[in-house]
């Protein structure tokens, strides 16, 4: 299962990390982030984490750097994202350094005062992974053990390349089954869990040959023949993803599981765009 993933820590200072995610939270939501539910990554807890504690953040705004691009975000997003941060603790100082200018202006013109360290720690991170030094050989995810986006990519490929020479269109064949949980309140090791347990569902449902694959945290797709069965297999699926959910205690903050069918389009690159607007 990879490694264990530290539980943030609790208490009733305003300076817990616990408080500061919160407050984090409600800025970047405030300020525009474009992806509610995939906020709340575990890399948000260790930066959280780093500077409640007063430890140098570089290495856990790396990771952050690098959730950001793996679940979609842009470079743009994810810098914004730095600067509600600096703006939520720049009166604590704990981000800023000694001789560091504080404001709280917006995300905007913070960024011209957010320590070029920490600018630099963040992009690297997210530019690890979209130049490919990371995730881009990659095709199963180590948590999950579901293929990734790029693998699905190839896939399709595949799918309409052949539906090209047969004579009929991907879509006749194949459709794309999604599966969503909703992860807005989860945090930690409470926002990992869900989609393990919905990736085991997904493998003992559809467990003849077809490509299940995570998108983001919270979202995985099922690329699966149409046929008979493809109603009552999808029915199955809700019913025991949400039945090994609930089985984690802190399912509380998890929202239902939701399916639904996506029909692939006419074209392989529209079928990439679909996967990418599924994936925010």
């Amino acid at each position: 299962m990879g490694r264990a993933v530290r539980r943030p820590r609790t208490g009733g200072s305003e300076q817990c990390p616990l408080a500061l995610r919160e407050r984090w939270r409600v800025a970047a939501l405030a300020a525009g982030w474009p992806f509610p539910d995939d906020w709340g990554v575990p890399a948000v807890d260790a930066v959280c984490e780093a500077a409640t504690d007063g430890r140098d953040p570089t290495q856990a705004l790396g990771r952050l750097g690098r959730a950001r691009a793996e679940s979609g975000a842009g470079l743009d997003e994810t810098l914004r994202d730095l600067a509600t941060l600096y703006v939520v603790v720049s009166a604590t100082g704990r981000l800023a350094g000694p001789g560091t200018a504080a404001t709280t202006d917006g995300a905007s013109s913070v960024l011209d005062h957010v320590p070029p360290r920490l600018l630099r720690a963040t992009a690297l991170g997210w530019a690890d992974v979209v130049a490919g030094e990371r995730a881009s050989t990659r095709v199963v995810d180590e948590l999950t053990g579901l293929t990734t986006a790029g693998y699905l990519r190839t896939r399709l490929a595949e799918v309409y390349r052949y539906a090209e020479v047969d004579g009929h269109t991907a879509d006749e064949r194949h459709v794309l089954v999604v599966l969503a949980l909703d992860l807005t309140r989860a945090g930690g090791w409470s926002r990992l869990l869900p989609m393990l347990m919905a990736a085991e569902a997904m493998r003992a449902v559809f467990d003849g040959g077809e490509t299940l694959t995570l998108l983001t945290p919270s979202v995985a797709v099922i690329l699966a023949g149409r046929d008979e069965r493809l109603a009552l297999r999808s029915k199955r699926l809700r019913r025991l993803a949400t039945e090994l959910v609930a089985r984690d205690p802190d399912s509380a903050c998890v929202g239902p599981v939701r399916i639904w069918l996506e029909q692939l389009p006419s074209a392989h690159p529209a079928a990439c765009d679909l996967l990418a607007h599924l994936g925010r």
